[in-house]
């Protein structure tokens, strides 16, 4: 498996909170990083696609329960089950960004679900689309809207500079 990634992938890692690693060790950590994220993202978008309240409320679940635990829900399934079989690194405990980006996809399902069950089917396929959106571009790209609204909230810096390692 390829463990250098692009300069630009890792600087949008570490703006989801990840300052105290390498970049080598950044680069080993994006396959675990964007797997919780693949499968929300695949998740969301066939229970908005659906309108499917049932699946959007287990999505509501995992997406709390993220909030509490150290770990991303399915980072749980990551660790324990993927890294081992993929020879790559456990992800560590999860930052202050992902919980945040939790809770504003806590609070988008909330809507969303809340709009499905009273039929307003525009409002909750609109808030949906909003957040598979989010969901893509983190899943795909690395690119964290709410992370980056909380450092700039928060002001938190990311390391910009290269780590070199061997």
């Amino acid at each position: 498996m390829k463990t250098k990634i692009s300069s630009a992938r890792i600087k949008r890692i570490r703006e989801q909170g990840y300052s105290r690693q390498t970049n080598n060790e950044i680069s080993k950590l994006a396959f675990g990083n964007r797997f919780a994220y693949q499968l929300c993202t695949t998740l969301l978008l066939i229970g908005v696609s659906f309108a499917n309240v049932p699946l959007l409320s287990v999505m509501f679940g995992v997406a709390f329960l993220s909030i509490i635990l150290p770990n991303h829900l399915f980072d749980y399934i990551y660790n324990y089950f993927l890294s081992h079989k993929m020879n790559l690194p456990k992800l560590p405990r999860r930052s202050v960004q992902l919980k945040f980006a939790c809770t504003m996809a806590t609070f988008f399902i909330a809507g969303t679900i809340y709009a499905f069950l009273n039929n307003y089917m525009t409002a909750g396929y609109i808030l949906g689309s909003i957040l598979s959106v989010t969901a893509i571009l983190v899943s795909a790209l690395d690119f964290c809207i709410p992370s980056i609204i909380f450092n700039s909230i928060t002001k938190k810096k990311t390391k910009n500079k290269i780590v070199n390692t061997i």
